[in-house]
């Protein structure tokens, strides 16, 4: 699993980026009411649904923001039904893309992807088109100005928790579990005093598309483009870009 930090890249630029809160809020109330809907309302119970709402406490959505999501998936609350549907294709220059949506309207949403893709000069695929140069793992992320341990010690105790894999950047820890063993590495590092600046089940590139400049700024365009409809929830692709381009595009 080599070369996360590509991918991580553009996910660092994509937390940042996704600063419109009462957008973040809505797509966040989606996906707790989507978990809960499917596996009950109770977090210790339903671990999709713990998952969810850690990211949504992450992202200081209210608490009654979350409640309301959950009450509405049990039937306390009325609500729209939502659908969970994932669309694949090709970005500029063949770069893989998945795009996972909840939906009240099927037919809507999957209009508004294909014009996306096709503005910005990629296509939609089949089902199963590119699922299969990715890997779904459990992601997280330490900031290493938040901790005086050193490398070894992070190491040693990641290891303990039950992790598969761990990176280390100047900036920061980067660990990765199993989707089935994320929530109780997670448990068991908080434990040890660690906090994280990420922390999700996502889906990881088994391999890299380069683009030229010209291709990156076309990629990140489409990306931005797909993440500002209401519908889509995450998209995930395998874009390889240059650090001093996304600094020079942001």
């Amino acid at each position: 699993m080599a070369g996360h930090s590509k991918w991580s890249n553009i996910k660092h630029r994509k937390g940042a980026q996704d600063a419109k809160r009462g957008k973040l809020f809505m797509k966040l109330a989606r996906e707790i009411f989507m978990a809960a809907k499917q596996g009950g309302g109770d977090e210790e119970t339903n671990p999709a649904l713990r998952i969810a709402v850690d990211k949504a406490r992450s992202n200081n959505m209210p608490k009654d923001n979350i409640e309301r999501a959950v009450k509405k998936a049990t039937g306390d609350l009325e609500g729209v039904n939502y659908e969970e549907f994932t669309y694949e294709g090709y970005g500029p220059g063949g770069v893989a893309v998945m795009v996972k949506v909840l939906t009240d309207n099927k037919n809507r949403t999957a209009g508004e992807v294909r014009h996306a893709f096709s503005k910005n000069d990629g296509n939609l695929g089949e089902n199963g088109c590119v699922a299969f140069m990715f890997n779904r793992s459990g992601y997280l992320v330490i900031d290493r100005s938040t901790t005086d341990a050193d490398e070894e010690d992070v190491m040693l105790q990641v290891i303990e928790a039950g992790a598969e894999e761990m990176e280390t950047t100047e900036e920061s820890f980067e660990i990765y579990t199993e989707p089935e063993a994320f929530s109780d590495v997670k448990a068991a590092l908080e434990e040890e005093g660690y906090s994280f600046s990420t922390s999700e089940v996502t889906m990881i590139p088994e391999t890299y598309t380069e683009l030229d400049e010209e291709g990156v700024e076309k990629m990140l365009k489409l990306i931005d483009m797909l993440e500002d409809n209401d519908d889509v929830q995450e998209v995930y692709h395998n874009l390889d870009a240059d650090e001093a381009v996304l600094e020079k595009l942001s």
